[in-house]
């Protein structure tokens, strides 16, 4: 008996592109991005998101609010989220419709993230404290006012001391 080798047939763009969704939600420039590196024609490409964008299973605002919700849940700001969501190829028009539909004020989202991380601090000197805390808030996508004034209240540091 002969080993038979089995030989793959290479995959359509259909069949690239549900495997790819499968993994996670995708914005259509990012799909299309892949689905082009990939080696698929142009018009095959733009015929398949299409083809699933009538099916549902490719939306940019779904897939916006989604991940929005996502890094707002991580203590992101506004900022962080509308750069999260261009570098996934999302419009400007949907990343403006999707940070006009998250809730709360900046400033209380900075001090609720301020505050758990200041539960880690506690064996730092206060400065030190402060100065991570406020690093740690700039990195999240909150601006230098709001980051320091959330790290002066989760640290309990009196303006005059900071």
């Amino acid at each position: 008996m002969a080993n038979k080798r089995i030989v793959k047939q290479p995959l359509d763009c259909h069949e690239r592109a549900l495997r790819l969704l499968a993994v996670r939600p995708r914005a259509r420039r990012e799909l299309e991005s892949r689905l082009r590196r990939a080696g698929f024609d142009t018009a095959d490409v733009s015929s398949e998101l299409d083809r699933l964008e009538d099916a549902g299973l490719l939306d940019d605002g779904a897939f916006a609010r989604e991940l929005a919700d996502h890094l707002t849940v991580r203590g992101s700001a506004r900022r962080a989220v509308a750069g999260a969501l261009a570098s996934k190829g999302v419009s400007r028009q949907t990343i403006e419709q999707t940070l006009a539909g998250l809730e709360g004020d900046e400033s209380v989202r900075a001090l609720e993230v301020a505050t758990e991380r200041a539960r880690r601090l506690t064996s730092l000197r206060p400065e030190v404290a402060y100065g991570r805390l406020v690093s740690f808030l700039a990195r999240r996508g909150y601006d230098g006012g709001v980051s320091r004034e959330a790290a002066r209240a989760a640290l309990g540091i009196d303006d005059r001391r900071a």
